[in-house]
């Protein structure tokens, strides 16, 4: 166990505990929530960064952190759903969960074929990912009709579109082994 590993779980074990306190009866509960969704968030850029700078990485956290973020993503977006029922949310929040779970599927594919550097993590990617966590703390801090939640939710919408920018550019990079005989074909 290393230090970019604990913080991986960190991220983890933070899941519940900005669950617990968003659904507090307290007037702070938003504000503190989306705090520690915000360090969770931090953390996810210092795992990797601290893994590379001091040659720390492991298959475990190579595992683990993608796992991390994508249940606190979905953890935190299936909140905001239920909490405020609102169409202009629910639809980016299924277009970015739906995503994790086909790109999740296709990088296991990919990855049993012995092809995962296919579709490696893009830079559109590491953008979506930044609006994503910016839009998602500040839904979680400020109630809907607040001008910093509206800002969140373009910020969303931004992520969204990001998403499935970055999906197309992942299945186009694992189109030749989805369809191996289109690209064959295509070759001739």
């Amino acid at each position: 166990m290393n230090l970019p590993n604990i913080l991986t779980l960190s991220r983890i074990i933070m899941i519940p505990v900005f669950v617990v306190i968003f659904y507090l009866p307290v007037g702070w509960s938003y504000l503190v929530s989306a705090s520690i969704f915000g360090l969770a968030a931090a953390t996810d850029w210092l795992d990797g960064y601290l893994a590379r700078k001091l040659d720390q990485s492991t298959p475990f956290g190579a595992f683990l952190d993608p796992v991390a973020d994508k249940l606190m993503v979905a953890v935190a977006l299936a909140v905001l759903i239920e909490e405020h029922a609102a169409i202009l949310l629910t639809i980016p929040a299924t277009v970015i969960i739906g995503r994790e779970i086909v790109i999740s599927a296709l990088r296991e594919w990919m990855a049993e074929i012995g092809s995962r550097a296919s579709v490696a993590v893009s830079y559109i990617g590491k953008i979506k990912t930044t609006a994503q966590m910016a839009a998602i703390v500040g839904l979680l801090a400020f109630p809907p009709g607040n001008l910093w939640a509206d800002v969140a939710l373009v910020l969303l919408y931004i992520a969204a579109i990001l998403t499935l920018w970055s999906m197309g550019l992942y299945i186009r990079a694992a189109w030749p082994e989805l369809f191996p005989a289109q690209a064959d074909s295509r070759n001739r």
